[in-house]
Parts: structure tokens; sequence; C-alpha cells
């Protein structure tokens, strides 16, 4: 199968990241922006976690500092909506929303899955949709208990290294989930091995995502 790519080594890329959830991005995408900055490719990333609070604030910025080290920009907001209620949010973070869309422009926004069990997660991506109309959005995916993976159609290959280098972040990050039975190493490698399958990945393991519309040229 022919590889697309977004961008090329050296070239610019503005990423615009959403998340529920403090650990919502590392999880669907952290080894695919790592493996766009170990190709040389000039991220710009604005990430945004829509629900952090005390230790989940402390944890969303540490983790995305290290995940975007290797940035040429980044920027990382942390709101306080509250979690596990963003249906019931629905007029501040659609506000919210709009107050975004003055502020990026970018070429990729990494989103939740349209289908995602979690609530919040459904509430993010929908109002991606609605706020950028004119973007390549991309909806990654969360293990989780639900058991809700779907069928995805846009993969990402990544290296061992680029794998392992994200679950050590996560792992040290993100203490405060270390008690949910579904966060641990072996979840995070399970994944990325069942997705490098399914699209032959040259070291055996993938981050895959859910591409709704794109355009070629």
């Amino acid at each position: 199968m022919r590889a697309l790519q977004l961008a090329a080594p050296g070239e610019r890329l503005a990423v615009l990241c959403l998340a529920a959830h403090s650990d919502d991005i590392e999880i669907g995408a952290g080894a695919t922006l790592l493996s766009m900055m170990d190709r040389g490719i000039r991220l710009e990333v604005h990430w945004c976690v829509l629900s952090g609070a005390g230790e989940r604030e402390q944890e969303a910025k540490s983790s995305a500092a290290d995940f975007l080290a290797s940035a040429a920009n980044a920027k990382i907001e942390v709101m306080s909506f509250r979690d596990g209620f963003f249906p019931e949010q629905d007029d501040a973070i659609k506000s919210w929303f709009e107050t975004l869309k003055r502020r990026a422009n970018p070429d990729v926004i990494l989103t939740h899955r349209r289908d995602d069990a979690h609530q919040d997660h459904r509430q993010v991506c929908r109002l991606t949709w609605n706020t950028f109309r004119d973007h390549c959005i991309l909806e990654y995916e969360i293990p989780k208990w639900d058991g809700d993976l779907g069928q995805p159609n846009l993969y990402m290959p990544i290296s061992a290294r680029v794998l392992q280098r994200k679950i050590e972040l996560l792992i040290s990050h993100f203490g405060s989930q270390g008690s949910k039975h579904w966060f641990d190493r072996e979840t995070f490698l399970g994944l990325a091995r069942l997705r490098g399958m399914e699209c032959r990945a040259p070291e055996r393991y993938a981050e895959a995502f859910f591409a709704r519309k794109l355009s070629l040229v």
C-alpha cells in the first residue's frame, strides 16, 4: 500500500491536539507525535486538555512538556470543566471552542473518536467537527473497560523505541491512573501490536485513527 505523509522532514506542521482528560492525547496519539518529531518534522503544537484540576492538571502539563520537548513550538492549555459531565456543560464548552477557533488554525487536528463510549470524549469530538469545518481531523482511540474499539482506517507505523518511550512517559507521569486495571504497559503495547499487524508496520507497531474526511492533491 502506498504511504501518504502529512509533512516531510524539515517541513512545518501545525497540530491542534484536543482531549477531554489529561492522559487522552498521550494514549491515543503520543507515539505519532513523537515519531513526527523524530523524523525531523517541525511540529507546532497547540495542546488542549479540557478537564484538569489539582493533581490531574500538574500531570497534564508535565506530561505534555515531555512529549513535546522536541517540538518547534508548543502551547499547552488545561481547562477545568467537570470530568464526566461534559454534556451537561455543553454551552460553556461550546463557548470555549468558539474562542479556540479564533486562536488556532491548524493543519491537522487530533481529537476523540466520534463513537467513543465515554460521554466526555464524544462531546469533544462533536464540538471539534462543529467548530473546525475546513480542517483535516483525525480521531484517535482510547482503550477502556467498555470494549468500544472500532475499525480504524488510518495508521501511523511507529518504531519499538518510540512506543517504549510513549509507555515510559505515560507510566511515569500519570500516577493517579495506576489503580485502573487497564492502565498498564501490556494494554498500550498490545493495542499498538494489533494496529501494527493490521497495517503491516515495519517494526510491528502502530497507532490508528479514524479519518472521516480527507482531501488529496
